[in-house]
């Protein structure tokens, strides 16, 4: 009797999905397993470079692996994962302008990770954009840049502080890189523009707590945040975004201030299609609730058999730190991945090993705040770099973490020629609406249906035939 081939379906192409998958086909052969990756997106991102690729230290091209040239042995699926039945091993897909259809599975594991987590606040979804894919960080570069060509040519001071005011929420590791990156960036730009000086620029971070970076220790977070007010940047610290309608900011504290740019690093949540159209077992924060060993379990402990779950979107018990969850970020999602994949190669093959548990103890965090600047701890913070060794410290070990070495190259190409040439300070912001240009060119069609080029050809014809 022939071997059935067991079906792994992978849902997203992220850090716990590309790491999940390589992994998987090394330790299975074509004849063990199938695997099939699905994402909406041709490519798995690397988000912890998402702050330099919109400062431009990284082109955008150079932070995203393609699915498909990464994992070449796969089929992989572009679109979006609409519902998850697993009481019937089913997943629906819905790819981009077609219809929906069902993959069924025997094994499948959830890497679908986390989006922004938006609060109620009036003019956030109107005025806000996030930083979580490299789409969003190259739109805020290009509305950064723009800002600042439309001000150089703007004389009214009330509108050129709006325009050149450019307000982060949220002062974690997310909102401080990106809010330092983006200021060393702009700053640099300013030498292009004769009528805009550094001191222009007015860059505000808003952040709900009593201080920046909870990663780190107190001590270095302060450092951080007296280095980058030295810069120029403004925080207000315990302190809550109550409204932004119309770019007009009103804060908790009574602060009130305009803006054309907001940039929204505060906090994420789990793939809300877990939650609407899943059957598998979340916790309160609507993330899959797992073991160590990255099986899904009920909240009894109950193995949920066929599932397995790692990431930001599961809530994954910190065997280091007991009472504590692993924290979401692509160092430990990378890790979990290896650890998930080799579980799941081991159930395939008839469970001879036992399914291992998920450890990680933390190395240490590296934080950049913008070229040759960062802080850094390791070993619990018996090891703290500041300044141009931080800096080092946090591109060595992300250049090393990124996927693939075509892409390991690339940034380091990219990060050379930057030295020896200098940024790049152009605005491609057509680019997100690239029609714009073809439709003002467009003859418009009146209400009888004839466009005014072809009625004026049948006028002049009409005037020259004979009487």
């Amino acid at each position: 009797m022939a071997h059935t081939p067991a079906r792994i379906v992978v849902l997203g192409g992220g850090s716990i999905g590309l790491t999940a998958a390589r992994r998987l086909r090394k330790k299975l052969s074509k004849t063990d397993a199938t695997i099939t990756v699905i994402d909406a997106r041709p490519y798995m991102q690397y988000a912890p470079f998402l702050p330099e690729t919109a400062a431009g230290n990284i082109d955008a091209r150079d932070v995203v692996a393609p699915l498909r040239k990464a994992l070449k042995k796969f089929d992989v699926l572009q679109g979006t994962v609409e519902k998850i039945d697993h009481a019937n091993k089913t997943v629906t897909v819905m790819p981009e302008d077609n219809k929906p259809y069902d993959v069924q599975y025997d094994h499948v594991i959830n890497g679908l990770g986390s989006v922004s987590r938006l609060l109620p606040i009036p003019g956030l979804a109107d005025e806000g954009i996030g930083l979580k894919n490299v789409e969003e960080a190259i739109a805020i570069r290009n509305r950064i840049l723009n800002r600042m060509d439309v001000a150089a040519s703007v004389f009214d001071a009330q509108e050129r502080r709006r325009m050149l005011t450019f307000c982060f929420i949220g002062g974690g590791f997310a909102g401080i890189e990106a809010v330092a990156e983006i200021e060393d960036m702009a700053r640099y730009a300013c030498r292009a523009y004769s009528t805009i000086d550094p001191a222009d620029l007015n860059f505000v971070v808003i952040e709900g707590a009593g201080r920046i970076l909870p990663e780190v220790s107190e001590p270095m977070g302060e450092w951080a945040l007296k280095t980058l007010e030295k810069r120029g940047i403004t925080f207000h610290l315990n302190t809550f975004l109550s409204s932004c309608v119309d770019g007009h900011i009103v804060t908790s504290t009574g602060i009130e201030f305009e803006t054309d740019t907001l940039v929204w690093c505060a906090g994420v949540k789990a793939n809300p299609v877990l939650a609407d159209a899943s059957d598998l077992p979340l916790d309160r924060m609507k993330r899959v609730t797992a073991l160590p060993t990255l099986q899904v379990a009920e909240e009894d402990g109950t193995v949920v058999q066929g599932a397995w779950s790692g990431g930001d979107s599961t809530a994954v018990p910190d065997v280091i730190q007991e009472g504590k969850f692993c924290p979401p970020n692509a160092q430990y999602a990378v890790r979990q991945a290896k650890v998930l994949a080799d579980n799941v190669a081991s159930e395939v093959k008839g469970g001879l090993n036992p399914v291992q548990e998920f450890s990680h103890k933390n190395i240490g965090v590296v934080c950049s705040l913008g070229l040759r600047k960062g802080v850094a701890e390791f070993l619990g913070g018996k090891i703290k770099l500041k300044g141009w060794l931080a800096w080092m410290a946090h591109r060595c070990y992300h250049l090393y973490a990124m996927p693939t070495g075509n892409r390991k190259a690339r940034i380091l190409i990219g990060w050379v020629g930057q030295a020896l040439l200098g940024r790049e300070i152009v605005s491609l912001g057509s680019i997100e609406d690239p029609r714009k240009e073809f439709l003002k060119s467009a003859t418009p069609v009146p209400s009888d249906g004839k466009p005014v080029e072809q009625k004026a050809v049948a006028s002049a014809s009409e005037a020259s035939a004979p009487k």
